[in-house]
């Protein structure tokens, strides 16, 4: 039997910490889905459509990585795809509570699917999302963050008319 793995977010964008979890997870699983989320209670500042434009862009050398798209129940999704496992990323205590949450609501509606829990590489613990549109909002160097697709996005987003590009620290 094949395991196939269910990895969902939003991506809005993917970081470099997303990154390293797909790929450790590519060689646990024999397929992983990259699932994002259409959640119409969020303002991306990419779009649905663009986010997976983004992630095929990054993911299409590994051949056991899909990427799709979903709305409604992660477990109507993960069964959808043939999935045994969830794989959800922690960064820090603070993710634990809600992930917990969650994984005992996704185990009392369908108990076949496993979730595992899967941190990021240290270098990316303090990473998220959010954190890299507000450094790249406001100017900063997200290099090394986020993949060089995503830079280049970011960028043409937060273009000020007038203003010159954030210098790269130095350290």
């Amino acid at each position: 039997m094949k395991l196939t793995a269910v990895f969902p977010g939003t991506f809005d964008p993917i970081t470099n910490g997303h990154l390293d979890i797909i790929s450790r997870g590519r060689d646990l699983f024999d397929r992983i889905v990259i699932a994002i989320l259409r959640n119409p209670d969020k303002d991306p500042l990419f779009p649905l459509e663009e986010r997976v434009d983004i992630l095929r862009s990054v993911v299409g050398r590994w051949s056991n990585v899909e990427v799709d798209s979903f709305d409604g129940l992660l477990v109507d999704f993960a069964r959808s795809q043939g999935a045994q496992v969830i794989v959800r990323g922690l960064r820090a205590l603070s993710d634990f509570e809600y992930e917990f949450q969650m994984t005992l609501m996704n185990q009392r509606l369908e108990p076949g699917i496993q979730t595992v829990f899967m941190m990021p590489s240290e270098a990316y613990s303090y990473v998220s999302s959010r954190l890299v549109k507000e450094v790249a909002r406001l100017g900063g160097d997200v290099t090394g963050l986020v993949p060089p697709e995503v830079i280049s996005r970011l960028k043409k987003r937060f273009a000020v008319p007038g203003r010159a590009p954030a210098r790269k620290a130095r350290g």
